[in-house]
């Protein structure tokens, strides 16, 4: 472990250990969300550190009380393929399924039936005597009887304290949420403010004698026997059950009168032995995430870039990691076709990263629900040409399309870097009918661009534009190129400068070796897959003979791959620099024969930032895989 990483690994027990304080003693400083990102990323650093495995503790207001059941911490999953990962291991005939509580803890003690202590959870073993308070509160009761009487109960019931959302907003709307007004009320000297809170039990441990129910789910009925407020219990016979119901509690959730975080799932059978860690493997915390909600898709629109016409979803407006989002790339589509997807249907929408949100799921549909099938278009909206459905995309086949055409000029101009060719001298350019190829771009002289730059007057006077002529030799300084962009600037459907440079680093060194290449040529190389080789094998064929003119005629010179001081080092930029701007480091690094990625990975050569004691998590990432750090500095110092 370097010093970096040790570091941060203290920087995180400190800050973990500061929020469970102020959580446990009813001071809540963040959010949920925000603290499992603390615990995760301490537990990827250091999963075997204490402070993982130690619960918080609660103030020195009251007397202090050893628990008769065990009141640990659980495991979590934060997203459906942590959960996956997790039954894999646990594969059980039934998934018991039970609500998680965003409350406080507590435990009731009984001793023949009667109430005798309330504790709270304290660090897992020993908590606060609040019994006082406790016995204000709705849902806690002094005896315990059913339809026969007194109950002979000598044991432990759990639960977790809550605060109704009613409650919360006509008497503690000033504080950040129910859960934080919950446990400071539950833990005042005089107990004043008790009487507004709830417990909703869901574990119970018999101390003496033998136990009244069997399992998990007689445990839950055995509560509600006993006049005790029940978590709802799900009984699901798959992962992918729970999966689908936990999609299904994530729509009704703001409607529930209290808040709950996630869902907990069990197995059938009781398991004391693994109760009684103080972090239970048998069972999981399925948390909801802000990264992710459930919505009504109400529309398909189909966005067209070049000739690829992309389905994107418009559906209720959802929040998701604190922006408002109403649209969400559905991909292609077969991806529509794997979902299920209609208009109507209620679906689970993520955003984990991504910059476009994505729709993950489609729900079953329930009785009554109104759906309709999604219309895909059939024709071309500019030439009219049938679309061809290849199910990975929905394109035009049309090569002379106007849009297509268009589309792969500023693709060009883009990748290649003519940066005073702008897009609106470009398409007056194109709709003049001076440039419908790339060719074309090349053949521009400085008499071409003058009307576009200057009026019939002007010219007659034959006035210099300084405009046309600084155009015509922007483009002239961009004839010599690596092939990696040559490719690139083709605007082959997913087909950027980082692919083509995989297939250059694996062999395809040469315009020649890439035009010769077959699509199990290519689909052998990492990153390209069978349908990404083929857009790619079908792109090289189709722009070929552009291709083999512009280079064996000598509008483009290609660089020789391999060449220049740094031939064969990658770079990745983060954050701001100082003395030049970003594209122009990464036209430096290409122009000196080596290549930019736009995140960390293994291979990377250097990181390149004016922060390089940072925490991101490029930073965090470098240093865990040995990749050298550099300022722009020791960067410029390179050239």
């Amino acid at each position: 472990m370097d010093l970096f990483e040790s570091a941060r690994i203290s920087e995180l027990e400190a800050l973990i250990k500061k929020y469970q304080d102020s959580y446990y003693n009813g001071e809540g400083e963040i959010s949920d969300a925000e603290f499992d990102k603390l615990w995760d990323e301490l537990k990827s650093l250091d999963p075997d550190n204490p402070v993982l495995h130690k619960v918080g503790t609660d103030s020195g207001n009251f007397a202090k009380i050893r628990h008769i059941m065990p009141m640990g911490s659980q495991e979590k999953a934060a997203n459906p393929e942590q959960f996956l990962a997790w039954a894999n291991t646990h594969a059980y005939d039934e998934y018991l399924v039970e609500y998680k509580l965003d409350g406080a803890s507590l435990e009731l003690q009984f001793s023949h039936g009667e109430l005798i202590r309330a504790v709270t959870r304290g660090d897992g073993t020993i908590g606060d005597d609040i019994t006082a308070n406790a016995r204000k509160m709705q849902g806690v009761n002094a005896a315990l009887f059913d339809g026969n009487g007194k109950i002979d109960f000598t044991g432990a019931v759990r639960g977790e304290v809550i605060m109704t959302h009613e409650v919360h907003e006509r008497l503690y709307s000033d504080k950040a949420n129910c859960r934080n007004a919950a446990n400071g009320l539950m833990k005042r000297k005089d107990g004043s403010g008790s009487e507004n809170l709830c417990l909703i039990t869901y574990d119970a441990l018999a101390a003496e004698g033998k136990s009244p129910f069997a399992d998990e789910e007689e445990k839950i009925l055995w509560l509600k026997k006993c006049g005790f407020n029940v978590s709802p219990l799900k009984i699901c016979r798959t992962p992918e059950e729970v999966i689908e119901y936990r999609a299904e509690v994530m729509e009704i959730r703001k409607s529930l009168d209290y808040d709950i975080d996630g869902l907990v799932i069990k197995e059938r059978r009781i398991d004391l032995a693994d109760a009684s860690r103080a972090r239970p493997d048998r069972q999981i915390a399925f948390k909801f995430s802000l990264e992710e909600a459930v919505t009504t898709l109400r529309e398909v629109e189909w966005s067209e870039s070049g000739a690829t016409y992309t389905p994107v979803a418009v559906f209720d407006e959802v929040q998701l990691n604190g922006t408002t989002v109403q649209r969400a790339s559905l991909a292609n589509p077969d991806t529509m076709r794997s979902l299920g997807i209609k208009i109507g249907s209620r679906v689970v929408v993520v955003k984990r990263g991504e910059i476009i949100p994505k729709i993950e799921s489609v729900l079953n549909e329930e009785e009554g629900q109104v759906t309709s099938e999604v219309v895909f278009p059939k024709k071309c909206s500019v030439c009219g040409s049938e679309l061809v459905d290849e199910g990975s995309r929905l394109y035009c086949p049309n090569r002379n399309c106007s849009k297509r055409v268009l589309h792969q000029l500023e693709k060009w101009t883009g990748v290649v870097d003519i940066r005073d060719l702008g897009e609106k001298l470009l398409l007056a350019l194109f709709e003049s009918g001076k440039v419908t190829s790339i060719s074309d771009i090349y053949a521009l002289s400085e008499e071409d661009l003058v009307p576009f730059f200057l009026n019939e007057e002007s010219i007659e006077n034959r006035k210099d534009s300084l405009g046309a002529r600084k155009v015509r030799e922007s483009i002239q300084n961009h004839r010599r190129m690596p092939l990696a962009v040559f490719i690139a600037g083709f605007d082959i459907e997913g087909i950027g400068e980082t692919m083509v440079q995989k297939l250059v680093d694996a062999g395809f060194n040469t315009l020649d070796k890439m035009l010769a290449a077959t699509e199990e040529d290519f689909s052998s190389v990492y990153g390209f897959a069978q349908i990404t080789a083929h857009i790619l094998a079908e792109g090289l064929a189709e722009n070929r003979d552009e291709m083999l003119s512009l280079t064996q005629g000598g509008t483009i010179e290609l660089e020789e791959a391999g060449t220049g001081e740094l031939a064969g080092k990658s770079f990745c930029f983060t954050g701001e620099l100082h003395t030049l701007k970003r594209a122009d480091a990464e036209a430096m690094v290409k122009k000196a024969g080596g290549s930019c990625k736009s995140s960390v990975t293994k291979d990377l050569s250097y990181l390149v930032t004016n922060d390089t004691s940072s925490g991101s998590s490029k930073n965090q990432k470098a240093a865990k895989l040995g990749i050298p750090v550099i300022d722009e500095e020791e960067f410029l110092k390179l050239f």
